[in-house]
């Protein structure tokens, strides 16, 4: 489809429009997700979207595939989210529990082995580099998601593990914007960690005692 390639020049390089806005969508997450509003997850959905079509258009199958889990994340998340405030008027943001922590470090380091095999035997999926690093993205993205769905200040430092892999990552396959962003997104996920655990440990901060809005 034509319009996956849809874009425009600069430099001498090609940017697609649905890698920008979906990276800009991406940017708005983090700083709603700061905020700890439902519009968290529909316009993650919406992002992801966008950036599974630029992949599709960017043949990196890996990062497609990410992207489909998301939508399916971002569903789970609005609903857990939106169960939360029903449950206690706000969203309480807390610290995993030592056995919480076990469980998202076993899930990351056992599902990139297993993500990595399926992606260096499954010619299909095509993995232009690296199947381990794309595994690593895939596996991390999802531990991440589902540790904010579950409101742990722990999925603010999942996400700068799996940035640290996201750059070379995104640039090597031509999605200069994505790779741009991830600077973007250092300074924003670090900003987020600190609120959220400052409101874990009871500290009122800007953006804490702001109930979950729809």
């Amino acid at each position: 489809m034509s319009w996956l390639g849809a874009g425009f020049e600069v430099f001498g390089e090609h940017i697609l429009w649905t890698d920008l806005v979906g990276n800009v969508l991406s940017l708005a997450v983090v700083w709603l997700a700061m905020r700890k509003t439902l519009w968290t997850w529909p316009v993650q959905l919406a992002g992801a979207l966008l950036l599974l079509a630029a992949s599709l258009h960017a043949n990196v199958p890996g990062n497609a595939l990410k992207q489909v889990l998301f939508c399916g994340l971002a569903v789970y998340g609005w609903v857990m989210w939106t169960r939360g405030r029903r449950n206690t008027g706000g969203l309480a943001v807390r610290q995993a529990t030592l056995r919480e922590r076990a469980v998202l470090i076993g899930a990351l380091l056992a599902g990139t082995a297993v993500v990595a095999q399926l992606f260096t035997h499954l010619d299909w999926l095509q993995i232009a580099w690296s199947p381990w690093a794309n595994a690593y993205i895939f596996v991390g993205s999802a531990v991440a998601t589902f540790a904010q769905s579950r409101a742990l200040v722990d999925f603010w430092i999942v996400w700068v593990l799996v940035d640290l892999v996201g750059v070379p990552l995104a640039l090597k396959s031509g999605l200069y914007v994505s790779g741009a962003v991830y600077g973007i997104f250092f300074v924003m996920v670090m900003a987020g960690f600190r609120n959220w655990l400052r409101e874990s440990r009871g500290v009122q901060t800007p953006t804490a005692g702001k109930a979950v809005t729809a």
